[in-house]
């Protein structure tokens, strides 16, 4: 009768023991929700705060940008010269056309104007007309030349609004072709618009006509250069350098973009080579086991 409560008291006085031992362990242990420092993630696995907070915004050049380039600036200068090289020619026939195709213009009066009468009168007339028509080919020849040049590079200028990298390879190619021929282009204009002048000034028909004016006072009709043919040949030279600038600098862009596409394919080849060894490796450990 008294044994089972001594084996049950043995029992409880283990498990005493054993609740001692546990407690005494728990004492000695450090809590390790307590004891142990937070944890911290690393900076690799997650970006920080302010970097996940601030959105990826793509930077695009704006059309402004991209015209205003040093390239487009030298066609939108180009541009400009050429205008001016229009409004030069028509200054230039008209200034040498004499005071007869003014007053037929409706500027003034030829008779009250000039102190001729009778046969001087007409001769200066006709003097006027086959003048004017002598050098009509300057003019025929120089206006559709200057506007097309002036036109192409306006378009040339429109199309530049694109980052050089995203235009199409045959337009900057274009550009350069246009440019170096329009370099070549003007100086051989100019020469050859300056020989004309100079060769139309030296007939008999501009001889005359210069005597006849200067009976009469006007001295500055004369068979020399006159300043609009100068203002011409000045500002062709000046478009001819433009477009040498434009050359040069369309030579480089094209060296650049040459070089950004290079780059680029060899980032997507280094890109492309981690990806494709993790599938190859297995393969190789299977043959090898095999």
């Amino acid at each position: 009768m008294s044994q089972p409560p001594r084996s049950n008291r043995g029992h409880r006085e283990r498990n005493g023991d054993h609740r001692q031992h546990r407690d005494d362990d728990r004492r000695t242990t450090p809590d390790r929700s307590s004891s142990r420092p937070p944890y911290y993630p690393r900076e690799s696995d997650h970006p920080p705060q302010h970097e996940r907070e601030v959105p990826r915004v793509e930077h695009h050049d704006s059309k402004c940008t991209n015209i205003c380039s040093r390239r487009g600036i030298v066609l939108i200068c180009a541009v400009l010269t050429n205008s001016l090289v229009l409004i030069c020619l028509v200054a230039a026939q008209m200034v040498t056309s004499g005071m007869s195709a003014a007053s037929g213009m409706g500027g003034f009066n030829i008779n009250s104007n000039f102190n001729l009468q009778g046969t001087e009168l007409q001769q200066v007339r006709d003097l006027d007309m086959q003048y004017s028509q002598m050098r009509a080919p300057s003019l025929y020849g120089g206006l559709p030349f200057s506007l097309t040049f002036g036109v192409v590079s306006l378009l040339f200028v429109v199309a530049g609004n694109k980052p050089p990298h995203r235009m199409s390879r045959k337009l900057l190619v274009g550009a350069l072709v246009f440019q170096a021929v329009g370099a070549v282009g003007y100086v051989v204009a100019v020469g050859l618009y300056l020989h004309f002048v100079i060769k139309v000034n030296s007939t008999d028909v501009c001889q005359r006509r210069e005597r006849l004016y200067a009976r009469n006072g006007y001295t500055w009709m004369n068979c020399d250069v006159s300043g609009a043919d100068a203002a011409v040949a000045l500002f062709g030279l000046i478009t001819a350098i433009l477009y040498a600038v434009g050359t040069v600098l369309t030579i480089n862009v094209i060296r650049r973009v040459k070089r950004y596409l290079q780059e680029r394919k060899h980032r997507e080849a280094e890109r492309q080579q981690p990806r494709s060894q993790p599938q190859r490796a297995p393969l190789r450990a299977d043959t090898t086991s095999v």
